[in-house]
């Protein structure tokens, strides 16, 4: 290795350390995929007052130009996303794309436009029924919901026991959305109902397939990034070279035991990305 590989922690796989050679040999060609909450952004008691890590957007907006493209893969609406990830108007980052709505959204910074579906009739129903819900089970008041326009997380996290809220609400809430033709997602403290057939590998693989990239690196930290840890996993049997990252945590995992690299949450990963900016920059 260079002196500039050398400051980068190194993947505990063959494949993973296949995967961050082919980033830095050839980056025109390597997709760099991020989760956002608990990635880019440490996880908070409210949602709404989550951010990115300002030296992780430093160092994207460093990294981007060197790659076919950087991909923001996140459960949040595009908008929410691109606002407290503070994107817009970031030079460097003008051809960053974030996939909100694990793919059902599109925002891409050459536009500022974000394009999305209507949401089906079910999120609707789901919305209205569900303070009824969480009232008749007794977690009104210690759990709080929040509305994506196209799904519904209800937060756990401020509850006095978080985990022995999310266990009772598991079976209720999944029976509410299986009513309504939705799926549950777990998450770190927050179980989201969301429309069926979308999820962050199929998100990934279709973006992949656009740019025809030949290396993607993902980072993500929760149960809904598994999908995108998988697609990484297919796609190295059709050639393409991969590394799946966790950013660690001591609430999940999952993604521990599948990543060929581990860091220590979101402030770790700014860490990654500064690195591999060093590295590109490098030559």
């Amino acid at each position: 290795m260079t002196s500039n590989r050398s400051t980068l922690p190194e993947p505990t796989t063959p494949a993973g350390r296949i995967g961050l050679a082919a980033l830095l040999d050839a980056p025109a060609r390597a997709v760099v995929a991020l989760d956002f909450d608990g990635t880019l952004a440490p996880i908070v008691d409210d949602p709404e007052h989550a951010r990115a890590d300002t030296r992780a957007v430093l160092a994207l907006s460093r990294l981007t130009p060197h790659l076919a493209a950087v991909v923001i893969v996140t459960g949040r609406p595009a908008a929410v996303a691109v606002e407290y990830g503070r994107f817009r108007g970031v030079a460097g980052l003008e051809n960053l794309v974030v996939l909100g709505h694990y793919g059902l959204e599109r925002w891409d910074a050459a536009t500022d436009r974000v394009s999305a579906p209507e949401p089906p009739r079910g999120v609707h129903e789901v919305r209205l029924e569900l303070p009824d819900l969480l009232r008749s089970l007794d977690a009104w008041n210690t759990t709080w919901t929040e509305d994506k326009g196209s799904a519904l997380a209800v937060h756990t996290r401020r509850a006095p026991d978080p985990q022995a809220t999310l266990d009772l609400l598991r079976g209720p809430l999944g029976e509410l959305a299986k009513r309504h033709d939705l799926v549950v997602e777990p998450g770190r403290y927050v179980l989201e109902l969301r429309p069926r057939g979308m999820d962050k590998g199929r998100a990934l693989t279709g973006f992949l397939a656009e740019r025809r990239a030949a290396m993607v690196l993902f980072a993500g930290d929760d149960l809904g990034d598994l999908a995108a840890f998988e697609a990484v996993e297919e796609l190295r049997g059709r050639g393409v070279a991969g590394l799946t990252v966790c950013s660690g945590s001591a609430e999940v995992h999952a993604l521990a035991e599948r990543a060929d690299l581990v860091v220590a949450g979101p402030e770790a990963i700014a860490d990654l990305l500064g690195a591999l900016a060093d590295a590109v920059e490098g030559g």
